[in-house]
């Protein structure tokens, strides 16, 4: 039997799968598609996802395979009008390394990851589709269709927008679907040199508008979205080839025979619903099997996969008997917020956009906003949040990086390196913080990495007086970023959101927190667990 049944095996169902598995997790996923889709869909994962797969340790091979976000070319009556870079006036800052996204297919996204999660001996089973779950208290079994069944401590439904496992849940999906707003997409194919590769083009005019993409790593591959074809009475027809040739010939200008290929056609329609709940029992519910919403801003894909980034940590402690079935509730708690708070802006996005193309110059850009990085979403309402800090920085917040050395060597290092990883971070600014190092490290052994962070006045590398391991903060910027005036102790959560921020004399706040999130372990007297590089003195 496993510990977790993953049901879809799309971006938010591979993120959840990796990260359980690096924690020893045993997985099972299963996806009801006969083979791996191709479709490009999702445009990519925006910084804050970028930062999730900094630490599931895919984005040198995300990097490999992506490009930045292209400007966008507007077009009226097939004539260029305008350019726009949203991205222009953003620049990466020691706090937040990613300003912006990746473009990248989802399918080349799906492949990375699957090649991960390879990597820890699980594999995707294709054409296996769940059609009904019992739960017995201790584990579920989930039917399959072809007749068989499939056991698991818990299972969670990562199957997309009409969820089966929602379904079988009988789990609400409130909302509506705008059957008016409506859009024809897929894959297309457009003779080299007719487009300019490294341009987002749009053309809008009275009738409509095309909008293609180019899919980086293919040599003629595009991404077509456009408003229907309609009959005579005004109801849309459904997408095809020749159909996605007309509209190309309409709005672009060009000869339709420059479009020569269309497959993965979908017509899209505007939902914006959320579920009632994310978990029954021993089922639970992420990504858009949880929430659906319009398109504008690319935060479909990317709040399924920080669902999975905040979901996978506490299953595992759960699991791992280091956390009771409570933390679980945590998960409910603070991504239904998000996902309510996302389905406001998505939509308030997308009536800013259809607005801005009424007018010669409009485009995709308006859906672009600081928001949409997902950098600023936090939760400080959490049960989870404790009161502490004086700074911006508070409990619940994404934690943020900031480079610093290694202070033993001087070699260069960021708090992003020292929070990767399935465990929990305990920073401690400051020498009155050595106590609450030494005490994390003792209860908690290897489910906590402790580290001493010196300030810029600290002793100079090599020297006797620096704790080994421990990081010299020579600029100032993690002290900065977090606020940190005096002896501070900073707890970070697995998946790198500040838990506490507590004064370096308050042991027991700091005791009860990682207690919290790694439940109370003995720990044998004479193991010298309580001892690690981060706290040993040199």
């Amino acid at each position: 039997m496993a510990d977790v049944l993953i049901v879809g095996a799309g971006p938010t169902g591979l993120t959840l799968a990796c990260d359980l598995a690096r924690r020893g997790v045993t997985v099972r996923i299963v996806d009801k598609s006969p083979g791996y889709p191709r479709s490009s869909r999702a445009k990519g994962p925006n910084p804050r996802s970028l930062e999730v797969m900094e630490d599931l340790g895919v984005l040198d091979a995300v990097l490999a395979a992506s490009s930045a976000p292209l400007p966008m070319r507007k077009y009226r009556d097939g004539v260029p009008v305008a350019d726009a870079d949203p991205y222009a006036d953003s620049s990466p800052t020691p706090d937040a390394p990613y300003d912006r996204g990746r473009l990248i297919a989802q399918w080349r996204l799906e492949e990375i990851l699957r090649d991960r999660l390879a990597g820890y001996g699980v594999s995707v089973e294709t054409g296996t589709e769940v059609v009904g779950l019992t739960e017995d208290g201790t584990s579920v079994t989930a039917a399959l269709a072809d007749g068989s069944t499939a056991g698991a401590r818990y299972v969670v439904g990562c199957d997309g927008a009409h969820s089966r496992v929602r379904k079988l849940l009988g789990i609400p999906f409130r909302g509506e679907t705008d059957e008016e707003q409506v859009m024809v997409c897929g894959d297309v194919e457009i003779t080299p040199g007719v487009l300019d590769r490294g341009i987002w083009h749009q053309w809008f005019d009275g009738g409509g508008g095309v909008m293609l993409c180019p899919v980086p790593g293919t040599r003629a591959g595009w991404w077509f979205q456009s408003g229907p074809e309609r009959d005579g009475d005004g109801r849309p027809l459904a997408p095809s080839l020749e159909g996605f040739r007309r509209l190309f010939a309409r709005h672009t200008g060009l000869p339709a025979g420059h479009l020569t290929g269309a497959t993965l056609l979908s017509t899209y329609r505007v939902n914006v619903r959320m579920a009632d709940r994310y978990r029954v029992g021993r089922v639970l519910l992420a990504g858009d099997a949880a929430h659906v919403h319009a398109i504008a801003g690319g935060l479909g894909m990317n709040t399924g996969i920080q669902d999975a980034f905040n979901l996978g940590w506490k299953l595992a402690q759960v699991l791992k008997k280091r956390a009771g079935t409570e933390l679980l509730d945590t998960y409910e708690e603070e991504r239904l917020p998000v996902a309510a708070w996302t389905l406001d802006l998505t939509s308030e996005r997308l009536r800013a956009t259809l607005e801005a193309i009424r007018e010669p110059g409009g485009g995709l850009d308006t859906a672009i906003t600081p928001s949409t990085t997902g950098l600023d979403r936090g939760y400080r309402w959490s049960s989870l949040a404790r009161p502490g800090g004086d700074g911006d920085v508070r409990s619940g917040d994404r934690a943020p990086d900031a480079p610093c050395t290694e202070a033993s060597t001087g070699a260069p290092t960021r708090l992003f390196r020292v929070f990767a990883g399935p465990h929990i971070t305990v920073l401690g600014f400051g020498a009155g913080t050595d106590r609450a190092l030494r005490e994390a490290v003792a209860a908690h052994g290897d489910a906590v990495r402790a580290r001493r962070v010196y300030h810029a006045a600290a002793p100079e590398p090599g020297t006797a007086a620096v704790v080994a391991g421990a990081l010299h903060d020579r600029q100032g910027l993690a002290h900065a970023a977090y606020g940190i005036g005096g002896d501070t102790v900073v707890v970070v959560r697995p998946d790198n959101h500040v838990g506490l921020i507590a004064g370096a004399d308050d042991h027991a706040a700091v005791r009860r927190y990682l207690d919290v999130l790694d439940g109370v372990r003995e720990q044998d007297p004479m193991s010298g667990a309580g001892m690690v590089d981060g706290t040993r003195k040199g």
